[in-house]
């Protein structure tokens, strides 16, 4: 039992780590690369660049960020209920705390890779920006903003949260134009940076949940199976099956995984049998328990 506790606590703490790593990065891309290179943002970080360019700098983006995620998070409160996790208000107070930070210790205007192109702080700041979400929503945290904003509005119409994205950012990119020092140069490199944003979180989320399927063919089906079982820790299902040339009867295992444990599930087949036949598929999609709920279809 205290093993099994201990090592609940060493998941909970690898978690936090992460969300607070990837927080760290995230607010990076927008004091290193988008604010010194004035560049707009969408979500809530873009909103508080606009208030601090409008307010000429009065507040730190990371105190602005965190009234907004405070405000937010009372409003959705009342509106629809105190549901909220504790990753999420962690990972708000890490970014505001993160983003003071940053912006103190990054003196104002410098640029750490002295970048002159405008357009490759943008794509750089949405490069950083997406690594660090994705690690932040690989262990299941929520950097607010526009997640509160999808919760308030879901609670009336049910509008997909791809939409409200879209429509939220290109509000928020498009009021830069009421701000001098950001200017219609400012918004174009704002839509850049949403753009490689939202392609980098696509492309690392994909990496880390598209799953295969493996069949492995073996005369000791039950040997492999309970190699998956215990050795993998993976379900296996058995498959009826017979060869053609041969007209045996056969089981096949099947093993369906992450991309990541594939290499993993390979080695401890053969081991168990080298002589199996083995193929491996990527599926689309895997729903049940262990993978996404359905409730994400």
């Amino acid at each position: 039992m205290r093993e099994s506790v201990g090592h609940k606590v060493l998941i909970g703490l690898k978690e936090y780590l992460l969300m607070a790593f990837g927080m760290f990065i995230y607010a990076f891309a927008w004091i290193g690369c988008i604010l010194p290179a004035n560049c707009m943002g969408g979500g809530a970080g873009g909103v508080s660049l606009l208030i601090y360019h409008a307010i000429d700098g009065a507040l730190s983006m990371g105190v602005i960020l965190f009234i907004i995620n405070a405000v937010l998070l009372i409003i959705a409160g009342f509106v629809v209920g105190w549901r909220f996790g504790i990753k999420t208000i962690y990972c708000i107070v890490v970014l505001s705390v993160a983003m003071s930070l940053l912006q103190e210790t990054i003196p104002a205007g410098l640029d750490l890779f002295k970048l002159d192109n405008r357009l490759f702080s943008a794509i750089l700041g949405g490069i950083f920006a997406g690594i660090g979400v994705a690690i932040c929503f690989s262990q299941g945290g929520s950097t607010g903003g526009t997640d509160i904003v999808a919760m308030i509005i879901n609670k009336y119409r049910k509008i997909s949260y791809g939409r409200i994205v879209v429509f939220s950012d290109f509000v928020i990119i498009a009021s830069a134009l009421l701000v001098s020092d950001l200017g219609i140069d400012g918004v174009i490199y704002g839509y850049v940076f949403v753009a490689v944003f939202g392609y980098t979180v696509d492309m690392i989320q994909a990496g880390n949940n598209h799953s295969n399927q493996i069949f492995i063919v073996t005369h000791d089906y039950k040997a492999m199976a309970d190699a998956m079982l215990y050795k993998a820790n993976r379900g296996a299902t058995l498959l009826d099956a017979q060869g053609w040339y041969s007209k045996e009867e056969k089981k096949i295992v099947m093993v369906v995984c992450r991309k990541r444990d594939t290499s993993m599930i390979l080695k401890i087949a053969k081991m168990v049998d080298p002589d199996a036949f083995i193929s491996v598929g990527s599926v689309m999609g895997v729903y049940g328990k262990g993978f996404d709920a359905l409730n994400k279809v």
